[in-house]
């Protein structure tokens, strides 16, 4: 699962629009105008082949790739976006230089205000049952002994779970 299907999926599950999409990226640091979003919600080539699609052989020009650091910046931005900013915080935070997986489960936890036990649940809507401790070695910082990474399948059936919670209210 690349970044852009990341950033589609988390969009889709949270409900989005394009307008908020822009300021959010605004507020991790990036300037971004509504059709550069556009551009950086579409689906890569790679990812339309993994979904069973056909990617045409040309590169795709209404397309902008997102890195890793661009997607940090967003999920910054998100958190500011549904607490805050916060007090005596000015700029953006350091870039760490962390999976993107692991990234997106710490992050989303932060600016929904999730407690391990929400995502547990997350999760099980989506049909994956996962312990205590494996949650924790996701969330732990890179380094750490108990430190393990997020594969794409816990990440996938995060945002298929959040789809799930917050787009039936």
């Amino acid at each position: 699962m690349d970044n852009n299907d990341i950033l589609i999926r988390l969009r889709y599950a949270l409900d989005i629009k394009n307008n908020d999409m822009v300021e959010i990226f605004k507020l991790g640091g990036i300037a971004l105008s509504k059709d550069d979003v556009q551009k950086v919600l579409t689906k890569t080539p790679e990812s339309d082949e993994e979904d069973g699609g056909i990617s045409a052989s040309s590169e795709n020009e209404n397309h902008i790739p997102v890195d890793n650091a661009m997607l940090e910046s967003f999920l910054n931005g998100f958190i500011i976006h549904k607490r805050g900013r916060q007090e005596g915080q000015t700029g953006t935070p350091p870039l760490t230089n962390e999976p993107a997986n692991n990234l997106l489960l710490k992050k989303v936890k932060i600016a929904l205000q999730l407690t391990s036990d929400d995502m547990l649940d997350i999760l099980k809507l989506a049909g994956v049952t996962v312990t205590k401790g494996e949650m924790g070695g996701i969330l732990r910082k890179q380094g750490h002994k108990n430190y393990s990474v997020c594969g794409d399948r816990y990440a996938r059936n995060f945002l298929k779970g959040l789809a799930m919670k917050y787009r039936k209210q």
